[in-house]
């Protein structure tokens, strides 16, 4: 790993071996440096906050601004001109403007909502796992983690089935885009794949509209003009977007640690009661959001004794955070039965306005497959335990996650 003794370096590097085990790094920046000014390949000022009450300020400082409209030059800089005909949407937005594009499409998101999709979700589940080879190696990111929140999103969407492999291939290619002029090329024919593939899909469903959440916020576009036709497409590309990258990464990251922590994998087999207790715990220990998408300073911000300057990029640590010895005890001991209102305090899903929407999603999907994989396959185990894991190495980091999952699935013993 690369030393601590340079810890804003190995942050900014994103090296394998950093992927491999940011949390010693992150640790020393805590003690050290817990706003931390970093110089990036992208060569635009930027602070990394890795303390957790520190966190949770600057999570709801409205100082710290998402409207990266307002940021376009730094902005364009790190992403390209091509991300900005999809990043028109809530996550790039401050009220008032995020107040409405959010409430277009909370309804579809609130807890009784989602506690309506658990029969489908888990007959998904239950078809993914039918489908899975048994007593041979099988990546369970490929055959399981990733299909499961793809069907999930798209239907919600409204994204037909023969569509979905080439839509999540061009999602792949945009959230581990380099900085290689290769990479960026290949994150540009992407972008325009995506927003031309959105743009005709709206055309689609505004000519024969159905019952999906695509089609009811192109009536919120067309009838009330809520919604901008630039909105409406960028918005469907973020629902899709982050409604499958961050759960599959979040079940991936879970079963991981349960394979790796056999005393806890026994623990949720003989209690299943501990299933979300364990996806908790899982959120603050190693979640799959690893860092809050960039905000900028409008002016001058101080957080724990270090000025922000105007127009700064600022990056929130959140699995820092959720590592702070500050907040939680024996934070970097993973344990299941850690106190749910211990674990309930995690910023897992971020904090303040910018609440991930899809929180109560991920939670029930992510229980689910747990539940449903531990059921079917309770011998399930590493395909090689030899073998160090692959973490993705992308360039922020943004994501948090395993570059596949080698497992072996065996029924229970007769």
């Amino acid at each position: 790993m690369t030393s601590v003794e340079d810890p804003a370096a190995a942050a900014e590097r994103c090296t394998p071996e950093f992927r491999r085990n940011p949390y010693p790094v992150y640790g020393h920046l805590r003690d050290t440096a817990p706003v931390c000014p970093l110089n990036p390949p992208h060569g635009i000022s930027t602070y990394l906050i890795t303390r957790y009450e520190d966190a949770r300020t600057a999570l709801a400082e409205p100082r710290l601004s998402k409207d990266m409209y307002g940021a376009l030059d730094s902005y364009r800089r790190i992403f390209g001109d091509s991300s900005v005909a999809l990043d028109d949407h809530m996550l790039n937005s401050d009220p008032p403007k995020h107040t409405r594009l959010r409430r277009l499409v909370s309804s579809q998101f609130t807890p009784h909502r989602v506690e309506s999709l658990r029969p489908h979700i888990r007959q998904i589940v239950t078809g993914l796992l039918d489908d899975c080879p048994v007593g041979e190696p099988v990546d369970l990111l490929t055959a399981f983690a990733f299909p499961l929140p793809i069907i999930v999103i798209c239907e919600l969407l409204g994204v037909p089935p023969e569509d979905r492999p080439k839509v999540q291939t061009w999602s792949i290619t945009v959230a581990q885009t380099g900085f290689s002029k290769e990479s960026k090329q290949a994150q540009q024919r992407a972008e325009e794949a995506l927003h031309a593939y959105f743009a005709e899909l709206v055309e689609q469903k505004r000519q024969r509209p159905s019952d999906d959440l695509l089609s009811a916020m192109i009536a919120a576009r067309d009838e009330d003009g809520r919604l901008t036709e630039h909105e409406l497409i960028s918005t469907a590309f973020l629902l899709m977007f982050a409604g499958h990258k961050t759960n599959a990464y979040l079940i991936g990251n879970a079963v991981h640690h349960l394979l790796t922590h056999p005393d806890q994998l026994r623990a949720v087999r003989e209690d299943p009661e501990l299933v979300p207790r364990a996806v908790e715990e899982v959120l603050r220990y190693d979640g799959s959001v690893e860092t809050a998408t960039f905000r900028y300073a409008t002016e001058d911000v101080e957080i724990a004794g270090t000025t922000i300057p105007r127009g700064a990029l600022v990056q929130i640590a959140l699995n820092s955070a959720n590592r702070d010895p500050l907040k939680f005890d024996a934070p970097d001991t993973f344990d299941v039965r850690r106190p749910a209102n211990t674990q309930s305090a995690h910023l897992g899903f971020g904090h303040g306005i910018h609440y991930c929407l899809g929180a109560a999603l991920a939670r029930l999907e992510t229980r689910l497959a747990l539940t449903g994989l531990l059921e079917r396959f309770p011998r399930i185990t590493p395909a090689d335990p030899a073998r160090e894991p692959q973490w993705l190495v992308v360039p922020f980091p943004a994501f948090r996650g395993l570059a596949e999952l080698p497992v072996v699935l065996e029924p229970p013993a007769p």
